[in-house]
């Protein structure tokens, strides 16, 4: 059965919260917000606005999401971990609600979240990751690789997308995952600390887009931040036991 029937006979029987991520997302956000909210009527929503300088901040909130955004630019994962925070504290069973984690800038594409919205509600992993099915973007793929080092070292997966923010688990397990890594070492750090607490990571293939960074200086600047990042989080974990992933398709 396609995970799109899955997700959609299963919504009724899960209570379904999304996060979104988002930093001057004003472009994309609209479409990524209309597309979640089609694809999963009724979830709650709430938008993790980094101190954003543009109308990201008004536009969540005219599409009715809460926001919650800190007083300064903490990153990524500081703006993350206020907003799970706040937003698990609305939650009244933990084990029968599942939890989206996505990036503002899926646009339309966001919609087809719902294979990993499938894959956790049926059971068939703890902490569900998508695995973009095409590459657009990117540089020379050097925090990638070492993204996926720090993972392979740090807990023993072999991670394909180890820096997707395309996330999907229960409550009960995002609480366990909480404070996320600064900035941009929040996947990574979420990926080695469910790993190290023997939840089942799996990898699903979703035809998503984004706004990919390109091969300007622009663009090696925000990669050079997420390497820093990823460098911490990897001296932070420290070792442990090695686990293997499961690959799925979606």
């Amino acid at each position: 059965m396609p995970a799109q029937a899955i997700a959609s006979g299963l919504k009724m029987a899960v209570s379904l919260l999304i996060i979104v991520t988002a930093r001057n997302e004003q472009a994309r956000l609209p479409s990524t917000l209309t597309a979640l909210a089609e694809a999963f009527p009724g979830a709650s929503l709430w938008v993790a606005d980094d101190c954003s300088t543009d109308a990201t901040r008004r536009i969540a909130i005219e599409r009715g999401a809460e926001v919650i955004s800190p007083d300064s630019s903490l990153g990524k994962g500081g703006a993350a971990t206020l907003a799970a925070r706040a937003a698990l504290a609305t939650v009244a069973d933990p084990d029968a609600t599942v939890v989206v984690l996505c990036d503002g800038d899926l646009g339309e594409s966001a919609g087809r979240l719902d294979a990993l919205v499938a894959a956790v509600s049926a059971e068939e992993a703890d902490l569900a990751v998508a695995l973009f099915s095409r590459k657009t973007g990117g540089g020379f793929g050097l925090a990638l690789g070492f993204a996926r080092f720090a993972i392979r070292r740090r807990c023993g997966l072999r991670m394909s997308a180890p820096i997707s923010g395309q996330r999907v688990m229960r409550a009960n397990v995002l609480a366990q995952l909480l404070p996320f890594a600064d900035g941009f070492g929040m996947e990574v750090g979420m990926t080695i600390d469910a790993a190290r607490r023997g939840l089942r990571v799996a990898e699903i293939e979703v035809d998503l887009s984004h706004r990919a960074t390109k091969r300007t200086l622009r663009g090696f600047v925000h990669r050079g931040r997420q390497l820093i990042d990823f460098v911490r989080v990897y001296r932070a974990r420290g070792y442990s036991r090695r686990v293997r992933i499961d690959h799925s398709s979606g």
